[in-house]
């Protein structure tokens, strides 16, 4: 069984989602994930442990703390392929960015590949189905080129800040498109 609650964040509405024990869900309300969650279905219940866990969490993140994440027990699936990029996602470090390339040539290496498509990474990075506690955010195209977002590029450009990382390269480049 799944339950929901909300979380209000200084950047918007997060919608989170669990099976009673685990974080299995955490999305803006705007990214098109929590669009696929038919949420109508999902009773409501504020009082779940994980939750107040999860609300204490963000409240510290958002406060420019740096919580660690081992305290909240989650649980996703996906591909063996998306397990792979979100388990890359979980290793880069708080107020630091990687690029889809970078990624992209660790999991061709992890499969014993020559190559891997930065575009596949895409796929799984946009398919991240606990945001921000999964940092996709953290990930920037070549060149330092600010691409996708579920929940919209200034949620992205925010959660960097937050982070400490100097935007000055990204935002230039946005700008300029």
């Amino acid at each position: 069984m799944l339950y929901q609650c909300e979380y209000q964040s200084v950047l918007g509405n997060i919608i989170l989602l669990s099976n009673g024990e685990q974080l299995t869900g955490l999305n803006f309300e705007t990214e098109r994930m929590f669009r696929d969650w038919n949420l109508d279905q999902i009773p409501v219940q504020e009082e779940l442990a994980i939750f107040r866990l999860t609300k204490q969490w963000l409240s510290d993140y958002f406060a420019g703390k740096n919580p660690t994440i081992e305290q909240i027990p989650m649980k996703y699936s996906g591909s063996e392929f998306c397990m792979q990029v979100w388990n890359l996602l979980l290793e880069i470090p708080y107020g630091e960015t990687v690029t889809y390339g970078e990624l992209a040539k660790k999991i061709a290496k992890q499969r014993n590949l020559d190559k891997m498509s930065a575009q596949a990474i895409g796929y799984a990075v946009g398919h991240n189905p606990i945001s921000i506690l999964i940092p996709c955010h953290r990930v920037v195209g070549a060149n330092g080129n600010l691409t996708g977002y579920g929940g919209g590029l200034d949620k992205k450009i925010a959660l960097l800040r937050l982070e400490g990382v100097d935007m000055e390269p990204f935002i230039l480049k946005e700008t300029k498109k």
